[in-house]
This record gives structure tokens, sequence and C-alpha cells, in this order.
């Protein structure tokens, strides 16, 4: 499989089963293609597709960020403090810049745990992870504080069953992937996770690039702590496992574990999917359940499948040295 081809792999995949998942419930759920339900879809997708393209930037770089969960939940407590039914108009636009203050602070401290202290990314944003948890638990220890109508109306709003906030992150994913793989930066960005070594002997500001995905990451999930509010309305303290859905929908996106390559597109036709499964569950009547158990073989098989060219490859050379090892075996000792 060429590399070409392994690029576009996880775009076609993810794109098939959006496709297939769609025509087989529009075929037996009437419910499901009203614009209603297709609002619904889209809107509840928004938090998961920010925050993982946010992921996939950290990812990128060879890191993680298991904050972002509870820097989304924070966001939504906070917002209930500084964007109240009483505040409208330019008055939410104090509240919101302190929502995006929060993001970039968290990105700034774990970016300093991470580069400055050397602490391993998962360790370092794990720790932010329980001081966010308890920060927001400490504020409002139980769902309650309304956000504002006005708020949840703008972040919201659509044409047709289409929300304006989703055709931007359409073209956001879109632009992403083309500075990542047509700009010097964003060679730079892919190169940093691949080999930092010797992207540093090649004059490539890896600390800088490392620094700023993870400021990217948090940003990313402070945005989506916008949606999630405007989902829920109240600052409620309740963490989602939106951390390991934007690592899932990163992998299932085409970004490697290992860091340097990934999809921004890919990541959001993941989180498209994945919103796909929560909103078709239910009109099966199924148990949500299910969702957690299909992301979990998803993630699995798409593994496999987009290391598949490697799995075959080291395949080839167990193989063949085991080939080699009988036919020398099998060879009389010469005299």
């Amino acid at each position: 499989m060429s590399r070409r081809l392994q690029g576009w792999l996880p775009l076609v995949l993810m794109s098939t089963l959006i496709v297939g998942l769609g025509l087989y419930a529009s075929v037996s759920q009437d419910a499901f293609l009203t614009s209603y339900n297709l609002n619904n879809l889209l809107l509840a997708t928004m938090p998961l597709a920010l925050v993982s393209l946010g992921q996939a930037t950290a990812l990128l770089v060879g890191g993680f960020d298991v904050s972002v969960a509870a820097l989304m939940t924070f966001c939504v407590v906070v917002a209930s403090f500084t964007m109240t039914p009483e505040t409208t108009g330019l008055g939410l636009v104090p509240g919101a810049l302190v929502l995006v203050a929060i993001g970039l602070g968290t990105g700034i401290f774990n970016a300093v745990l991470i580069r400055v202290l050397r602490l391993p990314s998962i360790i370092a944003t794990l720790g932010t992870f329980s001081i966010l948890e308890g920060a927001s638990l400490l504020l409002r220890d139980h769902p309650e504080g309304a956000i504002s109508s006005d708020a949840v109306d703008g972040l919201t709003k659509s044409v047709s069953f289409v929300p304006l906030a989703f055709i931007g992150v359409v073209v956001l994913a879109v632009l992403a992937d083309l500075w990542l793989y047509r700009s010097r930066s964003g060679l730079a960005l892919r190169a940093v996770g691949l080999d930092e070594t010797s992207a540093r002997r090649l004059g490539m500001r890896t600390g800088v690039a490392v620094i700023l995905a993870f400021v990217v990451c948090s940003l990313m999930a402070s945005i989506a702590g916008f949606y999630l509010a405007a989902q829920v309305q109240i600052g409620s303290p309740i963490i989602g496992n939106y951390a390991l859905e934007s690592i899932a929908a990163a992998v299932l996106g085409g970004a490697s574990l290992a860091g340097g390559r990934g999809s921004y597109v890919g990541t959001l036709l993941a989180a498209l999917f994945l919103g796909l499964i929560d909103n078709v569950l239910p009109l099966f009547q199924q148990p949500t359940e299910y969702s957690e158990i299909t992301i979990g073989v998803l993630i699995l098989l798409a593994l496999v499948l987009y290391k598949s060219p490697e799995l075959v490859s080291r395949l080839r050379t167990s193989w063949g040295g085991v080939g080699r090892l009988r036919s020398g075996q099998g060879q009389a000792p010469a005299g």
C-alpha cells in the first residue's frame, strides 16, 4: 500500500461508515432524516468535533491531553457565572473572553509542565484534569445556574438544518489540513512527532511546536466548552468522556499514537461518525452502552487496518528470516 493511499484510507473508511449507517437509519427510521433530528445530530457533534481537532494537534507532536474533558466542564461551570440569563448582546463578550482565557491559561500551564519540567504529557494533563475537576465541583457542587438564552441562540443559529458553526468547523478542518501538508510550519509540526531529535538538528524549533500544539489543544477545548454549555444550558460539574472520545476520533481519523501523522478532515469525519452512533441508537431503542462498545471495537480495528502495511512488512521479514534459517539448517556441511 502506497503512503498516499494509506493517508486517504481513514477518510474513505469514515465517509463509507457515515454513508452506510446513515442510509440504514434513513431506511429503517423515518425520524432520522427530519430537519429536527439532523440539526440535533450536527449540534451534538460540535463539542466533540472541536475538542478532537485540538486533540489531533497534540497527537501530531506525540502527546496526549486528557485534561480536555475537565476543561470543557470547567468552562461550562464558569459560563453559568459569566454568561447569566440577565446578560445579553455585547454584554456576553467579556464572559466569552473569560472562557477563552481559561483555555489559553490551561494550555500554557500544560505546555510548561511538559516542555519545561519534562513531565510525560499523559501525567501532566492528568494532574491538570484533577485540578480542573476539583475547581468545577468547588464552584458548583450540583447542576445549577442557567446560561444566557441569547448565547445559546447565537451558538446554535442554523441555515435549514445545518448549524452555521458546523459549516465553520468544516472550513477550519479543510484549511488546517492544507496548512499541515502544504506549509513549512505544518511540516515542522509533523516532523517533531516523527523524530524530534532529527527535526531539531534540521533547525526546527521543536520546543515552540510542542508548546503551541498543547496551547491550541486547550483553546479548542475551551471553544468546545461553549457548545457544551449550549447543550446543557446549566452550570453542571458532571464531566463527560470527551478526553477518550477526542482521542478516539483523532485515531479513527488517521492520527498515529506515536505522533507525526494525522488529518483534521479525517478527525472531523470520525467525530461526526461517533456522533451519528449516539444519534441512531435511541432511534432503534438500543442501550447507549452499545456506543462505548462500538467505539472501542472501531478503534482496535482502525489501528490494525491503518497499520496493516507495517504489519504485513514485519510478517514478511519474520517469515523470510525463518525460511533462510531453515534453508541454512537443511544444507549439509561441506567436506
